[in-house]
């Protein structure tokens, strides 16, 4: 109990710490812009569409929206319902929100587990733009403190959680399915 007590405190001082040397007018436009491109995986549901519309890339298209399944179901599915962490903007009602209140409990962060997920997953299969991919939920996860709707161990557990995600979906499909578009669109496209 003390070392939950002690985590806490560290939280409440790194999002203290934000809000009084971070916050700006300049990263409260960005920010919500930001976390919105996580709202609903939205900008990896956008890289999936665009992977699902060319025709050598299908496959992962598919791959990148199973892994954004398994991550919602893990995280806002089981993890938040388990643990029910209320978030820190539901604590403190002094804080002014620069975008609408999540109803959702906060740990671990939703955006931050999807987008890691993803990122990883596209990592492995565009290994050159690794850094863009993960700069891009790095900034999302970011987000998520500065608007105050996680605390840093929520958007940790994100990270963590997000990446065994990624390795889940490999574990889950099928030797050679990943590499062979062949043999995943059989398995997913029922042809008797």
């Amino acid at each position: 109990m003390r070392m939950v007590s002690l985590i806490q405190k560290l939280d409440n001082y790194i999002l203290c710490a934000i809000k009084k040397y971070v916050q700006n007018k300049y990263l409260d436009i960005l920010m919500p812009i930001i976390t919105a491109m996580g709202n609903l995986g939205f900008i990896w549901i956008m890289m999936a569409v665009a992977l699902l519309l060319d025709k050598p890339y299908r496959l992962i298209g598919d791959i990148v929206i199973l892994t954004l399944i398994i991550s919602t179901i893990i995280g806002e599915g089981i993890v938040k319902h388990i643990v029910r962490r209320v978030r820190p903007c539901n604590l403190q009602s002094s804080v002014s929100l620069l975008i609408t209140k999540p109803i959702s409990y906060s740990f671990p962060s939703g955006h931050t587990l999807s987008s890691f997920a993803v990122a990883e997953v596209l990592s492995m299969y565009f290994t050159e733009y690794k850094l863009i991919f993960m700069t891009i939920a790095f900034l999302i996860a970011l987000s998520r403190l500065y608007l105050y709707v996680h605390y840093p161990t929520d958007v940790i557990a994100g990270i963590i959680v997000g990446i065994l995600c990624s390795k889940l979906i490999f574990i889950i499909l099928p030797d050679g399915c990943v590499g062979n578009f062949d043999t995943f669109y059989q398995i997913l496209v029922w042809k008797g």
